[in-house]
């Protein structure tokens, strides 16, 4: 193994709270929306692509509108992550100054672009980094973003590291490895390991 290539939500941190507060800041500006977003709601669709979180969390709300919402909710989510960050999971930057003087590491995340650069900003975890991308720049799936983060960086033996079915199926596209990280948001039957805590990671590899 030559790398490692993570999720953001629910493998290396907890944005939802903060996420929230930026959303329905926002909502009070759609008289068409008559309900607040609550957590559980956003835990629920954490790790799907924009649009289909659009499309989950408002079904009946006309296409134009809600495309307008998500564009909106993007600038101002990155704003509010930049300012006030979110939550890392227990010993997550000890893990990753460990993990990188071994391993090159990745992040491959669903989000939209600015995201992980909010999160970079606020936490300043850049530097543990080489690389990294999202469907917000490439407009690709999770499996071909992260097939791309393994050609643009020269990858040999990759691994990805994630917490949700989603998270399964992208690196089965890509032909790599997964760990599943069992403390985050998803449910998963298959994987090739299992971390009950991030700092399993320098246990097991």
């Amino acid at each position: 193994m030559d790398s490692m290539i993570f999720d953001l939500d629910g493998t290396l941190w907890d944005s939802t709270d903060t996420v929230l507060l930026a959303w329905n800041r926002l909502l009070k500006d759609y008289t068409k929306i008559k309900r607040e977003i609550t957590k559980e709601d956003l835990q629920g669709v954490m790790g799907l692509q924009v649009p289909e979180i659009g499309k989950r969390l408002f079904p009946d709300l006309d296409e134009a509108t809600r495309k307008r919402f998500l564009e909106e909710s993007c600038i101002v989510e990155n704003t509010f992550i930049g300012k006030q960050g979110g939550i890392l999971f227990e010993q997550v930057e000890e893990v990753l100054k460990i993990l990188s003087q071994k391993y090159k590491l990745f992040i491959v995340s669903n989000c939209q672009d600015g995201y992980i650069e909010a999160f970079y900003q606020y936490h300043q975890l850049e530097k543990y980094f080489i690389d990294y991308e999202n469907p917000g720049r490439t407009g690709l799936s999770k499996g071909e973003n992260i097939q791309l983060i393994i050609e643009r960086n020269k990858l040999s033996q990759p691994v990805y590291v994630g917490d949700t079915e989603g998270d399964r199926k992208a690196a089965k596209y890509a032909g790599i490895p997964f760990v599943y990280a069992k403390y985050g948001f998803g449910q998963v039957s298959e994987y090739d390991y299992v971390i009950e805590t991030v700092d399993d990671l320098v246990r097991i590899f």
